[in-house]
């Protein structure tokens, strides 16, 4: 069981009991409470298309359309997004599973699904680039940092936010860097629930830097001091910081082979989905 308070069940319940409405709302914005705030300016998105059984795209009811489940998740050039895990392993059961937030919190929570899908939601179309020179664009659909934080109250010494994931992956950013607008936790993809191969049912998405730093199958935040090492640049040659290098791009989803990229900044291509 979760450990919202009262004050804070109430407000994300009346979120939740208004998603079967916008799953009806076409091309209309998200009412206010669920733009985003001061601390987070992305724009208010549309109602995805629906895909749960009640007509509500926020809904995993018996009949919503979902791509198969795989047995095991791993690497795999899957047409227009790779996959990449650093190790096989099972997908995660949405209905058991919970987001443990806990650390340098005055409220530790278990969230549930349901939970995670009724902080306000938040929506932008960015690109991810690997760093093995490929990247690819996606609509991802989440919630930023700020809703979790009004939830859980992290304590004044809070400065980093270690990741850890369903296969063992962890990695680490500065609570600083995660209240950027653009960082974004994310739980649908391409207005549809985030399939497994790409890190159900949470995972975070932070463009302007490599994909090792966007950890998949998130299973528990942890608020703390000090910075946790990330996996990979403490088994391999990685940076700590993720940041994108200056020189060549391969967008899986867009033609003409390689492209020069600055590096240091997110990437926008003038015809990808992303600069629209």
């Amino acid at each position: 069981m979760n450990k919202l308070s009262r004050r804070q069940f109430v407000r994300l319940a009346a979120g939740a009991a208004l998603l079967p409405a916008l799953g009806a709302c076409g091309e209309e914005e998200v009412p206010t409470r669920f733009a985003p705030t001061s601390a987070q300016t992305s724009t208010p998105i549309s109602a995805p298309p629906t895909a749960g059984a009640t007509g509500d795209p926020f809904t995993l009811g018996p009949t919503a359309t979902l791509p198969p489940v795989p047995d095991v998740l791993r690497n795999e050039n899957v047409s227009g997004f790779y996959v990449r895990y650093y190790r096989p392993l099972d997908p995660v059961d949405r209905d058991t599973w919970a987001l443990q937030v806990d650390g340098l919190v005055r409220s530790p929570q278990n969230l549930s699904l349901t939970n995670v899908l009724a902080l306000p939601r938040i929506a932008q179309v960015s690109r991810m680039a690997c760093v093995e020179g490929w990247s690819a664009a996606a609509a991802w659909e989440g919630f930023h940092l700020s809703g979790l934080m009004e939830v859980v109250q992290p304590m004044e010494e809070a400065r980093w936010v270690h990741m850890h994931c369903a296969d063992g992956y962890y990695e680490s950013m500065t609570v600083e860097s995660l209240l950027r607008e653009r960082a974004i936790w994310v739980h649908h993809m391409n207005g549809n629930i985030l399939p497994e191969i790409y890190g159900a049912p949470l995972r975070l998405m932070i463009p302007w830097l490599y994909g090792y730093k966007s950890a998949k199958a998130i299973t528990r935040i942890q608020f703390a001091a000090e910075e946790l090492v990330g996996y990979w640049p403490d088994v391999g040659p990685y940076t700590t910081h993720g940041t994108i290098r200056r020189g060549r791009d391969y967008p899986l989803d867009l033609p003409g082979g390689s492209r020069a990229i600055e590096g240091g900044q997110e990437i926008f291509y003038p015809d990808g989905v992303e600069s629209k």
